[in-house]
């Protein structure tokens, strides 16, 4: 789309006729699909559908997280229609790029929402289509996984996060945000030895074979050491990034349900991210903004900039490595 355009552009997430290219509609105005792309469930030719998954029904201490999702896309309206900062290409222009929606679920029957998601991502996966996903609380990560270990077998897992999520819970029904790598590692969905937490802060008794990387080391070794130690682990192997936003300190994100001092800055997070460039990253997501207590939006701010850097590492790996 030419810049000449703009002026009589509205819309874009319905009107724009190409799945790839800039956008430069109003940041104010519009509908917000995530970074202006296409609203569709046409996977034909598509490289990467962004989906939401507004569900909340996990957590263990604040709500919020169902909102995340809407608070994501209009924060992503912020971001340049340039290359993003770092990377020397424009995913953007390089890729096909959709929002696919969100998720459809039943708020009232929670049992069934893990088969919902797993078969709404299997969906997408089974068009060839990688996903970038908007949460939600840290659960959704557990189906998402089922989805993808269907296609590519046991994945590393790059896991930013202030909590390992590895307590022991062997009751495969409950629907809890704080057992899901646990459930992955015991349903084969992830390898743990090929797998690592980036900013833990929080003290488990069994890592079950996890690497962890806790915020104190990254605050000493520094992003770019940190990442070369997430590359070194999980090496060439398929590869899942999930970013709880309370890997963040509450300084940088306090709209979430179980904010933790001490982790890392938006700083840190970025140049970390940038530096994986190159991992065989299938997919990712973005979890656990919760606008209810995102009282300046800088939250979802930072989501949407995660979701971003998970796009342009996919992107990296399948354009540039050609995974």
């Amino acid at each position: 789309m030419a810049l000449e355009d703009a002026k009589t552009t509205v819309d874009e997430a319905f009107t724009r006729q190409s799945l790839s290219g800039l956008g430069f509609e109003n940041t104010f105005g519009g509908a917000t699909s995530f970074l202006r792309r296409r609203y569709t469930k046409d996977l034909t030719g598509v490289d990467l559908a962004v989906t939401g998954v507004p569900f909340d029904q996990a957590v263990t201490n604040r709500p919020g997280t169902r909102l995340g999702p809407r608070a994501i896309r209009e924060a992503s309206a912020l971001q340049s229609p340039d290359a993003p900062y770092g990377w020397g290409y424009n995913p953007m222009e390089a890729l096909n790029i959709i929002d696919y929606g969100d998720c459809p679920f039943d708020y009232a029957k929670v049992a069934d929402f893990p088969a919902a998601l797993q078969a709404h991502i299997a969906r997408i996966l089974s068009a060839r289509t990688g996903t970038v996903t908007l949460g939600g609380d840290h659960f959704i990560t557990l189906p998402i996984l089922r989805a993808y270990a269907e296609v590519y077998g046991p994945l590393s897992l790059i896991q930013f996060d202030a909590h390992s999520d590895t307590w022991t819970d062997d009751d495969m029904t409950r629907i809890d945000h704080g057992t899901f790598v646990y459930k992955a590692i015991k349903l084969g969905l992830i390898d743990p030895a090929r797998s690592v937490h980036v900013g833990i802060r929080t003290d488990n008794p069994d890592s079950h074979g996890m690497n962890i990387i806790d915020a104190r080391e990254v605050h000493e070794i520094g992003a770019k050491s940190t990442a070369a130690k997430v590359r070194e682990i999980v090496g060439e192997s398929p590869s899942y990034l999930t970013f709880d936003i309370d890997c963040l300190d509450p300084a940088f994100a306090p709209g979430t349900g179980t904010p933790v001092w001490g982790g890392l800055s938006s700083a840190q997070a970025a140049a970390t991210l940038r530096d994986l460039a190159g991992i065989n990253l299938k997919g990712g997501d973005v979890v656990e903004v919760s606008p209810p207590f995102d009282t300046t939006g800088a939250t979802a701010i930072a989501g949407a900039h995660v979701a971003v850097e998970l796009i342009c590492l996919w992107g990296w790996s399948h354009l540039k490595m050609g995974a």
